[in-house]
């Protein structure tokens, strides 16, 4: 009687299996080239390979098909775009400003801040956060971002004597305390700092929980993933990062130092900042909004969140993907140290913002570094209705990835393009406009580049006036993992000779 009533639920369950799979095919859908997957689970199976593989099995899979390809994992329908053209399509409409379901594995722990929101709400938080980034602001910010440059200096100092040193724990260390000072404003001292190492940590191993989750699409529904061993740890870690930004929230609140600050920053001009003792953080920007009621509390936590996760590991990666490639090209090296002699002389002044303009081939050093190694290596967007691309249509309900890794290496789009070319940013592009986007492109771009191209700057110009970085690691011996960042399996390692 059991075994009968076993094989029933077995029957009854792929039934509803192959009811759910008929509901979801779509012609449109099946038209675009990808590989083969199997019955009902379609290629879910093909994805549950450790990250290196996993990463390099999505590469050979845009080797193979050239513009675009699908993937389906079980009924979740997926198309992978690395085609300036169609980029150009998706990223330009307002239609397709919603997320997919990848950065929605995220909401638990961003929920509506400015990465996930949509609609009015999105363009309200878009329209208080732009202020952040005035000029005046990212002036005061500088100031911050001028001391780290030099305490990372500083902290190099020790490295000088080694064969090689794994950069990526000195570079995340400035850029988690920059980022720190200038979201919350709150500085990692010593009494602090074991505190930002174990959010840090936190904030990378929520990372890996959601690749681990995408790559199992039976823990996509909420309810299987909370059951789940990961989904328990991820309810600990997401009460570890609340804990620490509920506390500086509500000292920053407590001692009132927000106040009137926006305006007084605002009115400066750039010789009044130097000696300034109040500093401005993002936060006391959200206060201010608060008390006008344009945002409340839940909401002063969804963009300290999102400001705290985007405004750290972006940067630390495309810093140690910019030193690395240094190293491995001294004659870049020596252009950089000869362009920064030109604006400083024989002074040790600290650098202003229009040095920072100044600075166009170290600009073009670190356009080239994110054009080979974007930090934020994949895009996702959602379709609310039928996307028509050059050759194809994606449907109703699909999620597209725009995979800006290989949409930055096309060879019908950059000459030599694995090579580190600076001088490629010298001339007017004779790439597509939407060949190159590491900071995303269309109404949903990055508002913080212009923060990141400051904060990369300011430390590159810092580190090689005082050290010639010798290669270690190489480019070709670089093997990537899957993550929401791109990162390194191993270690990338420079060596620093004091100048």
């Amino acid at each position: 009687m059991f075994s009968t009533l076993l094989l029933l639920l077995v029957v009854l369950i792929l039934l509803l299996c192959c009811y759910i799979n008929y509901l979801h095919k779509d012609e449109n859908f099946d038209k675009i080239p990808g590989p083969k997957g199997i019955f009902l689970v379609n290629n879910g199976f093909d994805v549950l390979m450790e990250s290196v593989a996993l990463f390099a099995y999505i590469r050979e899979l845009t080797n193979k098909y050239k513009d675009l390809l699908k993937l389906k994992l079980f009924h979740v329908k997926i198309v992978i775009l690395y085609n300036p053209e169609d980029v150009e399509v998706t990223l330009n409409s307002t239609k397709y400003n919603e997320k997919g379901n990848l950065p929605y594995f995220l909401r638990p722990w961003l929920k509506d801040g400015l990465f996930l929101s949509e609609g009015a709400k999105w363009h309200q938080r878009r329209k208080i956060l732009t202020t952040a980034f005035h000029f005046n602001i990212l002036q005061h910010f500088s100031t911050i971002l001028v001391e780290n440059s030099e305490k990372l200096v500083e902290s190099l100092r020790s490295e000088t004597d080694k064969s090689g040193t794994d950069i990526y724990p000195f570079i995340t260390s400035m850029a988690l305390n920059s980022i720190c000072e200038t979201a919350m404003g709150i500085s990692l001292d010593k009494e602090t700092k074991d505190i930002g190492i174990k959010y840090k940590d936190a904030i990378h191993t929520l990372g890996t929980y959601l690749l681990y989750r995408a790559q199992r699409f039976w823990l996509h529904p909420n309810p299987f993933f909370n059951l789940s061993a990961v989904g328990r740890s991820q309810k600990k870690l997401l009460n570890e990062i609340r804990s620490f930004r509920d506390h500086v929230i509500k000292q920053r609140r407590q001692n009132g130092t927000y106040k009137n600050l926006h305006r007084d920053v605002m009115n400066e001009r750039e010789n009044d900042i130097t000696g300034q003792k109040k500093r401005l953080a993002m936060l006391d920007l959200l206060l201010e909004i608060e008390e006008k009621g344009e945002i409340d509390i839940e909401g002063i936590n969804e963009e300290v969140d999102t400001f705290m996760f985007a405004g750290h590991d972006t940067s630390a990666c495309a810093l140690q993907f910019a030193f690395m490639l240094m190293a491995n090209h001294p004659e870049v090296q020596d252009k950089i140290l000869e362009e920064c002699r030109q604006i400083f002389g024989t002074s040790d002044r600290k650098p202003t913002m229009s040095d920072l303009a100044d600075m166009k081939y170290l600009e073009c050093c670190i356009k080239e570094t994110l054009r080979l190694y974007p930090p934020v290596f994949f895009f996702m967007r959602y379709c609310k209705e039928d996307l028509k691309l050059k050759n194809y249509v994606c449907p109703v309900g699909t999620d597209f990835a725009i995979f800006v890794f290989e949409l930055h290496r096309r060879s019908d789009q950059f000459v030599e393009p694995l090579k580190f070319r600076p001088e490629r940013f010298q001339e007017e592009p004779t790439w597509h406009p939407f060949a190159y986007i590491p900071f995303s492109a269309g109404p949903r771009n990055c508002i913080g580049q212009k923060f990141a191209m400051m904060e990369i700057k300011l430390a590159i110009s810092a580190v090689l006036q005082q050290y010639r970085l010798l290669p270690v690691t190489k480019p070709e011996d670089i093997d990537f993992i899957a993550d929401i960042i791109l990162r390194p399996k191993d270690p990338i390692c420079v060596k620093f000779e004091k100048r």
